[in-house]
């Protein structure tokens, strides 16, 4: 894969995975705009990652049926018309409408996943997978501020059809640039909907590696659905576009990924795993701070953002590393089944954030953060149950390390009989 594909797959994932995001700066000014309780437009965001999480649950396997890129221009295409209907939308139920389709068609950066690492060697994939997660959270972190600040100059459509004209735009390019494949499977589309199902009830690791996703990405979506009520409320009384300026220092944690992946490929899975779940602990004592105000509320909102951000990317890499080296021939599969149990956990977070919030304001958001984090760091200290496990697939034991990995979660030394199963993330 040459440098400028590779520059082009990360665009469409921060471009995919933005809109997702970029409504969470926008809710105080949706709310006013369409005269509804503010609380009520955290609606959009938590419709939007309902249907991010049906989307790859039932759009993403389709990579592992249909030619990737007819599937991508599709589903791009229909993304840029949900955001132009979300644009228009004259009231708040066709706006949550509109956030639903825009989230289900909006799986591109989870369709770049399996397509980029079936076209690099595995001495090379934990670096690919780097560098589009980089792409990434670019997007998460970007389209707030971009979100936050165009909607406080021009009101909360202007990021929705803007939105909607960069993906158009990115549709057409991808339907020339893209190299043609050929799909690894050709089983019937209900068979590729109960597979990701039959692979969660027969690999643990990647229950492992769901669990703490979805605990970690919950306690990011609670904090990063709030902040902007918080923000804007009378603890701090700043605009929309303090969500986004606070994104933006968020960006550097785009320089922190590629490290990341290194890391697992030197270090292992668990290793990172442990070190991610402590520093989510630690940025919700840190986040706890922001409910004071001023500028020491501020400095501790940089920073227990900065540093929740930071552990749950890595730990994405992490996971993926894990998930990704368990079966070569289905991680479109793997993938959904990943990916649709972290959105999951970011779809509750979204919604149990907002009611924490309500019901005993931000430092009930930073408790759910901390519970979260603790329930997963639990799981990561049990040792795992050895006697009695069943053969999994291929007669591989359960709870066995993955293909190309030790007990530890270390990837296998070089020339080891394991290493054409490792995965780099």
């Amino acid at each position: 894969m040459n440098r400028r594909m590779l520059l082009l797959l990360s665009l469409t994932c921060a471009v995919g995975v933005g809109n997702v995001y970029f409504p969470q700066a926008i809710g105080p000014l949706v709310a006013t705009g369409l005269g509804a309780p503010p609380g009520s437009a955290a609606l959009i965001v938590t419709a939007t990652q309902i249907g991010y999480t049906a989307g790859i649950f039932l759009l993403v396997p389709l990579g592992d049926r249909l030619p990737y890129r007819p599937l991508l221009v599709t589903l791009l295409g229909l993304t840029g018309a949900g955001l132009l209907a979300a644009g228009c939308a004259p009231a708040l139920p066709p706006l949550v409408a509109a956030s639903a389709l825009v989230g289900l068609t909006t799986v591109a950066a989870q369709l770049v996943a399996p397509l980029a690492a079936g076209l690099v060697g595995d001495d090379h994939r934990g670096a690919v997978m780097g560098t589009l997660l980089s792409g990434s959270l670019g997007g998460m972190l970007l389209a707030r501020t971009f979100s936050g600040t165009l909607g406080e100059r021009l009101g909360w459509r202007a990021p929705y059809l803007a939105a909607a004209a960069v993906v158009l735009l990115l549709a057409a390019v991808l339907a020339r640039a893209l190299p043609v494949t050929a799909p690894p499977s050709r089983r019937p589309y209900p068979a590729l909907l109960a597979e990701p199902l039959r692979l969660l009830r027969t690999e643990p690791e990647l229950r492992r590696s769901c669990l703490y996703q979805a605990t970690v990405f919950g306690g990011f979506s609670a904090v990063w659905t709030c902040v902007a009520l918080l923000l804007t409320g009378p603890a701090h009384g700043l605009d929309a576009r303090a969500v986004g300026l606070l994104a933006l220092v968020n960006a550097a944690t785009m320089l922190c990924t590629p490290y990341a992946g290194r890391l697992v490929d030197r270090r292992g899975s668990d290793a990172v795993n442990l070190a991610c779940l402590l520093a989510v602990l630690a940025s919700a004592a840190v986040l706890a701070a922001g409910s004071r105000g001023g500028a020491p509320g501020l400095a501790a909102l940089v920073t227990g953002t900065l540093l929740l951000d930071v552990a749950m990317q890595s730990g994405m890499i992490a996971n993926q590393a894990r998930v990704f080296a368990l079966r070569p021939d289905a991680r479109g599969r793997l993938n959904t089944a990943y990916m649709t149990c972290a959105y999951l956990g970011g779809s509750a977070g979204s919604w149990l954030g907002v009611r924490a919030y309500g019901l005993a304001g931000w430092g009930a958001v930073c408790a759910l953060v901390a519970a979260l984090a603790t329930l997963a760091l639990v799981r990561h200290l049990t040792p795992p149950r050895r006697r009695g496990t069943p053969a999994g697939p291929c007669g591989t034991p359960q709870g066995a390390p993955a293909p190309g990995y030790d007990a530890g979660g270390r990837p296998d030394a070089p020339g080891s009989p394991a290493r054409p199963g490792h995965g780099g993330a």
